[in-house]
């Protein structure tokens, strides 16, 4: 006896079947619930802006001496792809492209790193560079626009601001930024005649308002109930805040900033614009994005922000101010999920019925028990691996309906054929049934396994994209292989033991194929030229129809 007789002659009665299946079905619908919902796949290609200045500089010295160093730090670092540089009056960017696949944390300690050990390469009066990382988790996932209550873009951008700090409070959430209207900021007007008065330059100015607005240690303190950290300054926030600082000292006398300038407070310069268009014409808005912590569910992000937007309403947002959702990828996700998972239980339906005509309805209920119970444990695997339900991998699941019940098919209709010949033992015809379609189902199996497992080691941009698809299918081939000797036989020796009557052996073999159909078909076909005919001409029909969709 074979490897697959065997297993299945050590589950055929054993208490421990159903209670796999059972679990099976639970670890499964675990995972539909715990698994993030995105639209697409997350594909990590990190991207990293280093940006630098050197302040009245020109582009050709600010490329030689600050652009030139940083590029070629960067290109020692592994796992770089891509460097690019651009260079400008006092300033240059270089960004650095990393390998798909690349983690994006890792990448960016790794930049950070070189950047620390270049730093005695940069010119006298160089500013250390900024770092700053981009990933697919950058774009945002929910917007909301604000508008209306006869309030200007400037009045709704304050809205949208404290707004905005109320979704940052989400744990999921990461970024936020809103778009239109202006910033509030601070304006200070040096008057000419009260700064010669005091002595004092503008540049004195500039450098008070600078270290002002800076926080610093000032060492730490310990109390009995623990180590306290002490900074000094405090961010200026008001028009009188900004005319207390101290801008210079003449003759043991302070002068404050209002004694030199007058300092106003008002809406910046505006570098977005959102309008929005009804009945009644276009007014401004404002409009507020978020996104979220990568791995995060989409799905789950937006509702719990959408939740804190109504919350918000009448408390933040005044009632005649209407807030409209203009993207939500997290809706768009969840809907695209369910939709495609009902598709998943339409095809695993659609299976079970075309079963339930030929083998019989008994047949039928033993695969509908055996798909559910791998695409479960698939969707347990895709949850272990870390992936997302996404387009990709319920695409994954539904391709993979069409190979995965192959086994069970198989199993049961062999089975069958051992109960209608009589002559042994129900037991012993389901693990006979089993054990002479055994390796020939084993070598199938890995035979798709082996053809379709290569597009897991596809390179670039659609290795990662596509890599669902293969994992997959390999993961629900390998369950339903591990269903059909376990499951399948434990199944139908329980549903087809005592309603299969024995026929003998030729008898059997025409029961086995849908009580001698196939065989009655085939031979009207064999023996009538003209039937084969019309059937040459539908099939090319068909094809023509098809090709014309």
């Amino acid at each position: 006896m074979g490897i697959a007789g065997r297993i299945a002659g050590s589950w055929l009665h054993s208490k421990l079947t159903p209670l796999v299946t059972l679990a099976s079905l639970a670890v499964g619908g675990l995972a539909i619930v715990a698994t993030p919902r995105e639209e697409e796949p997350q594909i990590s290609v990190p991207m990293v802006d280093v940006m630098a200045q050197l302040p009245g500089a020109g582009p050709a010295e600010v490329e030689q001496s600050v652009l030139r160093p940083i590029e070629r730090r960067m290109r020692e670092i592994a796992g770089v792809e891509h460097v690019y540089g651009i260079a400008g009056d006092g300033w240059a960017m270089a960004t650095v492209r990393f390998a798909v696949g690349e983690p994006q944390d890792l990448s960016v300690a790794k930049v950070h790193a070189k950047l620390q050990a270049a730093m005695d390469e940069m010119p006298p009066g160089a500013m250390p560079p900024l770092v700053q990382p981009h990933s697919i988790d950058d774009v945002p996932i929910l917007a909301l626009t604000l508008h209306g209550g006869g309030l200007d873009a400037e009045a709704l951008r304050q809205l949208a601001v404290h707004l905005e700090d109320e979704l940052r409070t989400l744990s999921d959430v990461v970024r936020t930024f809103t778009v239109g209207g202006a910033p509030k900021q601070l304006r200070v007007t040096l008057d000419p005649a009260r700064l010669a008065s005091a002595g004092v330059s503008p540049g004195e100015v500039v450098q008070a308002l600078q270290g002002a607005a800076v926080r610093r240690q000032a060492g730490e303190l310990t109390t009995a109930s623990g180590v306290l950290l002490v900074e000094v300054g405090a961010p200026i926030a008001t028009p009188s805040d900004a005319a207390q600082v101290i801008v210079a000292t003449r003759g043991g006398q302070a002068i404050p900033l209002g004694a030199v300038a007058t300092v106003t407070e008002g809406p910046g310069e505006a570098t977005t614009q959102v309008r929005t268009t009804d009945a009644a014409g276009s007014t401004p808005a404002v409009t507020i994005a978020l996104a979220k912590r990568p791995g995060a569910n989409a799905t789950e992000v937006t509702h719990a922000a959408l939740a804190r937007v109504e919350a918000a309403k009448g408390r933040l947002i005044p009632s005649n101010v209407t807030v409209d959702v203009t993207r939500d990828y997290g809706e768009t996700a969840g809907e695209k999920a369910s939709e495609l998972i009902l598709h998943l239980v339409i095809a695993t339906l659609s299976v079970t019925v075309l079963i339930g005509l030929f083998l019989g309805w008994r047949e039928a209920l033993v695969v509908l028990v055996a798909v559910p119970v791998t695409l479960a444990l698939t969707l347990f695997v895709y949850y272990m691996l870390g992936y997302t339900l996404n387009r990709i991998t319920l695409f994954a699941l539904i391709f993979s309906i069409g190979i995965l019940v192959d086994d069970a098919i198989v199993v049961v209709e062999n089975i069958y054929r051992h109960l209608a010949m009589g002559g042994e033992d129900a037991d012993v015809a389901a693990i006979n049934g089993v054990d002479e379609v055994g390796n020939p189902t084993i070598l199938a199996t890995f035979t798709v396994i082996a053809a379709i497992l290569p597009m897991a080691f596809v390179s670039g941009m659609m290795g990662p994209y596509m890599r669902p698809i293969p994992v997959g299918a390999a993961a629900a081939m390998l369950a339903s292989l591990g269903v059909a000797f376990v499951i399948t036989p434990w199944l139908a020796i329980r549903l087809l033991k005592g309603h299969v009557t024995p026929r003998g052996h030729a008898e059997a073999e025409a029961a086995a194929t849908a009580d001698g159909r196939y065989a009655r078909l085939m031979r009207g076909l064999i023996e009538s030229s003209s039937r084969r005919r019309m059937v040459y001409l539908g099939t090319v029909g068909l094809l023509l129809a098809s090709m014309a969709l």
